[in-house]
């Protein structure tokens, strides 16, 4: 990913570990500041995934690893049962941050795990590899699903988002943004619009500046301007990313998500969902069983951002006293999407099926 820091463009990634510290681009201050944000121990990782200053099912996965990793790192002196109960109670504070995203359980879970044979000094080791290598399988995925979903892109493609799932959402490229990144690299002209995503406004804050940081040809608008641009020819294709994907095939995704998937069912508009292999949870049946995570009222009857000073500010919209009601997830259907674009490739309906065969484990030594 290409930011511009103090007037230079450099490139680097959404969040990155060196030893116990894990640093990572605050997503608070986008659009208007861009500042690493630096955590020490996995208490302070988890208040940044929990507050958000990092976001998005892959960078969230990630951090939650790192937050093992710092645990075991800042463990390693303990004797095995202190050092078994600070892995367990970091464990539980990191995947009660935010409960619908799965790969945050997913990853936390394996490196848990994998702190949990050997002695003290061979967990340490064991978890600092596990979360390194979760962050690594995060960038291949996002190189293969940016390749797979090209194909699936013509040029003069007019192509609708919802939220970020781009690099800020990965570790880099992400999921949704990651074909849209490969076809305007391969020369092919495509043009975005970027729902605004309220009421964090991740569209208008984070993906509108990733467009703009990569070049690529967007338009920012209003959540309920999707569907006019649907009904006039305008958009050709939805790519969204998503949070948990049930066995079935439904999806949970940020809130509105599920409304652009029946606006482009009803326009006849292709509707894909881009997610890597972490996101399925196959010991979901159904959409039904997926936690929906609700947020803070604030969020709704407040604005906040930026003014021209680079102040943090907020401003009321609503009368005082006001109830509001903030699920942060919806879940779109699996007879709305019309393919999953994945790292195995692009999965179609059936979906129980297909997902079953693209991501079931493979026996020890087998090579099928």
């Amino acid at each position: 990913m290409k930011v511009t820091i103090d007037g230079v463009n450099k490139d680097t990634w959404t969040l990155w570990r060196e030893g116990y510290t894990v640093s990572m681009i605050d997503q608070r201050l986008l659009p208007f500041r861009v500042n690493v944000l630096r955590s020490r121990t996995p208490h302070e990782t988890a208040i940044a995934i929990k507050d958000m200053a990092v976001r998005g099912a892959g960078a969230i996965g990630v951090a939650g690893g790192y937050g093992v990793a710092q645990a075991a790192l800042l463990a390693q002196d303990f004797r095995l049962p202190e050092f078994k109960r600070y892995i367990d109670e970091a464990t539980e504070l990191l995947k009660g941050t935010r409960p619908t995203a799965v790969n945050l359980s997913h990853a936390v879970d394996r490196c848990a795990k994998a702190a949990s044979r050997g002695t003290v000094a061979e967990r340490v080791k064991a978890a600092c590899a596990e979360a390194d290598k979760i962050a690594t399988e995060d960038l291949e995925a996002s190189r293969k699903m940016g390749e797979y979903g090209n194909d699936l892109i013509e040029s003069d493609a007019k192509i609708l988002t919802h939220c970020n799932a781009g690099a800020l959402a990965f570790i880099d490229n992400g999921s949704a943004l990651a074909p849209i990144r490969v076809a305007h690299r391969a020369g092919k002209k495509v043009f975005v619009f970027a729902d605004e995503t309220r009421p964090r406004s991740q569209g208008a804050k984070l993906t509108a500046w990733e467009l703009q940081q990569e070049g690529i040809p967007y338009a920012l608008i209003a959540d309920n301007a999707a569907g006019h641009y649907m009904m006039r020819g305008s958009v050709d294709m939805v790519i969204v990313g998503a949070d948990r994907i049930a066995a079935n095939g439904d999806t949970a995704n940020k809130i509105g998500t599920y409304e652009k998937a029946v606006l482009a069912r009803e326009n006849g508009i292709p509707f894909y969902v881009a997610a890597p292999g972490m996101t399925f949870d196959r010991k979901c049946p159904t959409g039904a069983k997926i936690e929906i995570e609700e947020r803070s009222p604030e969020e709704v009857n407040w604005v906040w951002g930026n003014d021209e000073f680079g102040k943090f500010t907020k401003v009321r919209i609503s009368a005082e006293g006001t109830i509001a009601f903030n699920p942060a997830f919806d879940v779109t259907p699996a007879r709305y999407i019309t393919a999953f674009i994945t790292e195995k490739g692009v999965l179609r309906p059936p979906y129980r099926r297909s997902i079953r065969e693209a991501f079931r484990k493979r026996r020890r030594g087998s090579t099928a």
